[in-house]
């Protein structure tokens, strides 16, 4: 009769965990940042249509890195949490902590359960009327789940783009010189800290920003837009773009 091999449940973790993270750090980063104009998503994403960035209600945006068909399971799922709580109660009850919580039980529950951890990281972030009531909440692999402030960077070479953006970037800034700091520090990733990469174009980045004011600014509740990649490029440019 075979014998299975014994495995502690400390090494399984271990090793489950590894395995999350290796697979989180193959992709490009993804940042999350807060300013004075609301809150900017960006993310160095050279396809068109698999998006890294998207919307799950009116104030409430969602990023994040890894498996694109796990991220996207997730997302979908987080739409249809706040659809049902929106209508079921009110609007102002779908929050940001609420969807993280639910995001946080699926994660540890596959995480411990099942045979493959999910290779992603997520970021679920909600704009405020003013920048200290603004969530950015973090979730690992794991079911970790962590509310920062500021600015948040995951995947890839998160700590070299963590390190170039913190002398760039500052809450007081507008969407585009935070968009122009991310950007920047997004080089990073993938260069030396000696050497970044060069300049990168609207052509591998996917930009999106969450209005502090949008009834006011567009005349709508939702604060969720993508910026097109003309206005990244000039932007970028250092030329001065109408948010």
């Amino acid at each position: 009769m075979t014998q299975q091999f014994y495995v502690s449940p400390e090494q399984l973790m271990k090793d489950r965990a590894d395995f999350a993270r290796k697979g989180i750090a193959r992709g490009r980063s993804v940042i999350v940042l807060t300013c004075r104009d609301g809150i900017a998503l960006v993310a160095e994403n050279p396809s068109p249509s698999l998006h890294k960035l998207g919307e799950i209600y009116d104030r409430i945006a969602f990023a994040a890195v890894g498996k694109y068909n796990e991220f996207e399971s997730l997302r979908q799922a987080g739409v249809r949490y706040a659809d049902v709580r929106g209508y079921s109660y009110d609007r102002e009850d779908v929050t940001a902590r609420g969807l993280a919580s639910v995001y946080a039980q699926s994660l540890g529950a596959v995480f411990t359960a099942e045979s493959k951890p999910f290779e992603v990281e997520l970021a679920v972030a909600e704009v405020g009327h003013t920048i200290g009531q603004d969530h950015i909440y973090r979730l690992t692999f794991d079911g970790s789940i962590a509310d920062e402030s500021g600015f948040i960077v995951m995947g890839g070479q998160a700590d070299a783009v963590v390190d170039a953006l913190k002398g760039r970037w500052s809450a007081e800034q507008d969407f585009a010189e935070t968009i122009r700091a991310a950007v920047d520090s997004l080089r990073h990733d993938g260069g030396t800290s000696a050497e970044p990469r060069a300049q990168l174009s609207s052509r591998t980045l996917e930009v999106a920003v969450l209005d502090r004011d949008p009834l006011t600014a567009r005349g709508t509740v939702r604060a969720f837009r993508r910026i097109p990649a003309q206005d990244v490029d000039d932007m970028l440019s250092n030329e001065r773009v109408s948010l």
